[in-house]
């Protein structure tokens, strides 16, 4: 799949069929609409191109909005990746690209830039300036500008949409499983490893500290969860703690990591960590041996759910 980051300096020679979208997730509902796209332009001799917005219309267009994503950008493209697109194409959204037309917009990017032979899209898209263009002006333009447009279904569309509440809901709650259900694979998130205040080697439990760049990416309910991740070619499993650490008055929410079996310099990396299970709550222990002690029960659950279900 080719990522084009920066739409203004690109115009395709090939011929496409497009569908527009934030895609935050890339969920089973998603997913479903993507293989339409796929199965269609190789059906039609047709590149499948996504035309996605980043930021997300409403950080930009709600400056309060406190919106969390799913996934990060770099996310969303290699789980599109993965799915056998042809084209991610990413457009800038900006306050000045908010007010141009929806002849405007289909003019100069749908047709010029990617070279649109079929758009496939939801029944209630709207665009344009004020979003005030419907699926039957996109069809008016499609007769002027020489391209199809395919609809997508309210069914079809009611399942993206409930799917992408559900999911964050599911996060906010801490459910895991559900989460991973509705998204098809496991919910992840990334992040470069930074220096901790060292507690975790003191209680033989040594840490991977993650920091998130991106603030609007959504993290789970505080707790401890069972984790996988990749970490220098190999495959880790491991628990990671999200929360206050109460236990030793900490005053800031950390994300940390501990990898069993692993014990390699990983500071400055970035790593992506899959959550596979909610372990517990995050607690407040009588003494930092309570603590270790509740780790080292963790650990046992932990080990003995991954030989359980992730078995190699």
């Amino acid at each position: 799949m080719r990522k084009v980051k920066n739409i203004e300096t690109y115009k395709s020679v090939e011929p496409a069929v497009v569908t527009i979208g934030t895609f935050d997730g890339v969920h089973i509902g998603h997913q479903k609409i993507i293989k339409r796209l796929i199965n269609t332009g190789k059906e039609d001799g047709l590149k499948s191109v996504i035309l996605t917005f980043f930021p997300h219309p409403r950080m930009v267009l709600q400056k309060d909005s406190n919106i969390k994503l799913i996934n990060t950008i770099e996310e969303r493209h290699d789980i599109l990746d993965g799915l056998g697109l042809d084209y991610l194409m990413i457009k800038k959204f900006t306050q000045e690209f908010s007010r141009i037309s929806a002849e405007d917009f289909v003019k100069d990017i749908l047709v010029d830039k990617i070279n649109a032979k079929k758009v496939i899209i939801g029944y209630d898209h709207r665009f344009g300036r004020n979003r005030n263009a419907d699926i039957n002006d996109l069809k008016v333009f499609g007769e002027t500008y020489g391209f199809e447009v395919e609809e997508i279904s309210a069914q079809d569309i009611n399942d993206v949409s409930v799917s992408s509440t559900k999911i964050r809901k599911a996060l906010e709650e801490g459910d895991i499983l559900k989460a991973n259900a509705f998204l098809g694979y496991n919910f992840m998130i990334s992040g470069v490893v930074t220096k901790g205040k060292g507690l975790g080697k003191q209680l033989n439990f040594p840490t991977a500290n993650l920091k998130i760049t991106e603030d609007y990416k959504i993290i789970p309910k505080q707790g401890s969860y069972i984790v996988r991740a990749k970490v220098k070619e190999k495959t880790v499993f491991g628990m990671m703690n999200i929360g206050m650490n109460p236990t030793v008055n900490g005053s800031n929410q950390t994300i940390e990591v501990h990898f069993f079996d692993f014990n390699e310099d990983i500071y400055d990396e970035t790593i992506k960590v899959e959550f596979l299970h909610r372990l517990r709550d995050e607690e407040k222990f009588d003494s930092v041996e309570a603590l270790t002690e509740q780790l080292q029960k963790d650990k046992t659950t932990a080990l003995d759910y991954i030989s359980k279900h992730h078995a190699e």
